[in-house]
């Protein structure tokens, strides 16, 4: 069988073999941390980062997006070291092969970075970097300590804020290394002896911006906990807005940058003469309101007064018509009271008479019933009331025997009788 001629092997576009090209290429190398230096570093208007990594043979160009770095705390420059982590693909409109980066990190600080990332997570367990256990600072301090080198930009910004804003407060300058191997032993030392000394009100941690090897001094866990452990509130301006140490957590305020920190602990003089200013005018505006009232209401009161004399006489004259009126009270509180006895008595004597006169009617009807009631008058019509031997009334012959004496009663006088026949 004859070979296929080249002219009919299969044709495909630019388009598809970019994309071909790019699948391969992502497939065969994987996600991957890459070091080099930084060239050509822009920012686009929307908010992506282009730039190219190179070392001292070859470059390749990088692009992170704006969801990508936004995460990022510092903005990197051209000629800084970095590491990368990124993916190599190919940017097929162009047919260039290029890296989209997902973290970066300076160069040399992957393992700082882990450490950092261990101990803060290992001393928030421990609740160091609770809220609740923050302390206010106080609100006019009279004695500022700041714990920093003498040599340190970051003491003169310091100074000078404080001077500007709250000269009255006195300074203390507790002074240790702030950079080295050397530096957390000393500067542990430093805000303890600020805390045994009790002379301050509050405590100023300060240094400059650096690279996270210039800042590590302040990740070291002694001075964290000494941090912790100091009695008077403490404030860490360490770095700059960007950067984070392990004392600005554990610290009672984070202040983005040293001045900041000064700021932050200084009460604004400039500011607290204008409100006293204003206090003062409201404050004698309100006194001058209230004695102008009271001189009214003095005013007031000198109308009103009078003298004893005719305050005596104007009692007397009160006094008189309140004797003419209880005499005229009392006068016609008699009369009414006669009349209103007059017309009682009237009253109880017709009510008298009128009972008096039910009463005997009702006795006149309680003996006319008595009377019909009495044996006496039973007597009289004829009948007789026989009594036994025992004087009980006979009501039948059958309580009686033959020969037994019984006792009758007529409307006139009394007979005795024997029984000598019991009818049947």
């Amino acid at each position: 069988m004859l070979p296929t001629p080249p002219s009919a092997a299969p044709v495909i576009s630019v388009s598809e073999l970019n994309r071909q090209a790019r699948f391969a290429l992502e497939k065969g190398l994987p996600l991957c941390w890459v070091a080099g230096e930084i060239s050509n570093f822009t920012r686009a208007a929307s908010g992506h980062w282009y730039f190219t990594l190179k070392d001292a043979q070859a470059g390749v160009r990088c692009a992170m997006f704006r969801g990508r770095n936004q995460f990022v705390d510092w903005t990197p420059r051209d000629g800084d070291r970095i590491e990368v982590r990124a993916q190599a693909t190919l940017y097929e409109a162009r047919g260039e092969y290029q890296l989209v980066v997902e973290a970066v990190r300076r160069a040399g600080q992957g393992d700082l970075y882990e450490r950092f990332l261990r101990l803060k997570a290992r001393l928030e367990a421990e609740g160091l970097f609770d809220p609740a256990r923050k302390r206010a600072l106080p609100r006019f301090p009279v004695s500022i300590g700041v714990v920093t080198s003498p040599k340190a930009a970051a003491l003169r910004d310091v100074l000078t804020t404080l001077k500007r804003r709250w000269p009255a407060a006195r300074v203390v300058l507790y002074p240790c290394p702030v950079q080295g191997e050397a530096a957390p032993p000393r500067i542990v030392e430093a805000i303890d002896q600020a805390g045994s000394r009790g002379e301050c009100d509050v405590l100023l941690v300060v240094r400059g911006g650096g690279s996270l090897e210039d800042l590590w001094a302040f990740n070291d866990e002694a001075v964290a906990r000494a941090v912790q452990r100091c009695p008077i509130p403490v404030v860490s301006g360490v770095g700059h807005e960007t950067d984070f140490s392990i004392c600005d957590f554990v610290a009672d305020l984070r202040a983005p940058t040293p001045t900041a920190a000064a700021e932050a602990v200084a009460p604004d003089r400039a500011e607290w003469r204008l409100h006293l200013a204003r206090e003062t005018r409201q404050l004698r505006l309100s006194a001058q309101r209230r004695l102008d009232g009271l001189a009214q209401r003095l005013d007031l009161l000198w109308h009103r007064l009078v003298h004893p004399r005719q305050r005596l006489n104007a009692h007397r004259q009160h006094l008189g018509h309140l004797a003419r009126r209880l005499s005229q009270i009392m006068a016609t509180g008699q009369r009414d009271l006669r009349q209103r006895q007059q017309g009682l008595a009237a009253r109880l004597g017709l009510a008298w008479r009128r009972e008096h006169q039910t009463r005997a009617q009702r006795l006149n009807g309680l003996t006319q019933a008595l009377r019909h009631l009495d044996p006496g008058e039973v007597l009289q019509r004829g009948y007789s009331l026989v009594r036994d031997g025992r004087g009980n009334i006979v009501r039948s012959s059958q309580t009686v025997r033959e020969g037994e004496r019984i006792d009758i009663t007529l409307a006139q006088g009394r007979l005795g009788a024997t029984v000598t026949e019991r009818p049947l």
